[in-house]
């Protein structure tokens, strides 16, 4: 399996004057739960960058921070499981997957998911369809790595509308934890202020 070391230096200076960041805020996203596992430990997180790379062979990428308990997981398994939220998933189901981590608590509890047969965890609870990846690649951009799966495994569940990162902003009221990629300090520190005050109002 290669592993490739980013080499190509952005043209600005990261967060200068010339890059308006609410721009990025336009690029489309998912709301998806990445699941891996090392040995018997699971672990899941929310992931909003994740792409589909080729049709055939059918190849996707996830981009998870280093920090993060599902990055050591996913490159110690060498696989994971993505879980496409629909609409409708409870801000609390986001919040556990998104904003706690598993090394302080059992994620899966009282969470409906499966086992595929590597024993990988896929969380079928408010997902519209799951797929299941093998590494066959990996990219080191800085704080993130950006893992290339190949599907080894898609099923559909239901019909629902899948959930959108700009659904989760402006309609669910969601913020972006600071491990995200696109994690943006001003405005998701905003929306977390606006999120807190319609919860104790």
């Amino acid at each position: 399996m290669g592993t490739s070391k980013a080499s190509v230096k952005p043209a600005l200076k990261r967060g200068g004057p010339s890059v308006d960041k609410t721009s990025l805020h336009k690029l489309s996203y998912g709301v998806y739960v990445v699941c891996s596992k090392n040995a018997e430990k699971f672990n899941g997180q929310i992931a909003n960058s994740l792409f589909q790379v080729t049709a055939e062979p059918p190849t996707i990428a996830v981009s998870i921070n280093k920090q993060n308990l599902t990055h050591q997981c996913i490159d110690i398994c060498k696989s994971f499981s993505v879980s496409i939220l629909n609409r409708n998933t409870p801000l609390s189901f986001i919040g556990t997957f998104g904003f706690k981590s598993g090394r302080d608590i059992d994620k899966f509890k009282n969470i409906h998911y499966k086992l595929n047969k590597s024993n990988t965890p896929i969380v079928t609870e408010n997902a519209v369809a799951c797929l299941e990846a093998s590494v066959c690649d990996k990219l080191d951009v800085g704080t993130h790595t950006i893992f290339v799966g190949a599907v080894t495994n898609a099923e559909m569940l239901t019909s629902d509308a899948p959930m959108t990162y700009e659904y989760y902003h402006t309609v669910k009221g969601g913020y972006t934890p600071k491990t995200a990629p696109t994690y943006e300090s001003e405005s998701d520190q905003k929306r977390k202020k606006q999120t807190e005050e319609k919860k104790n109002g």
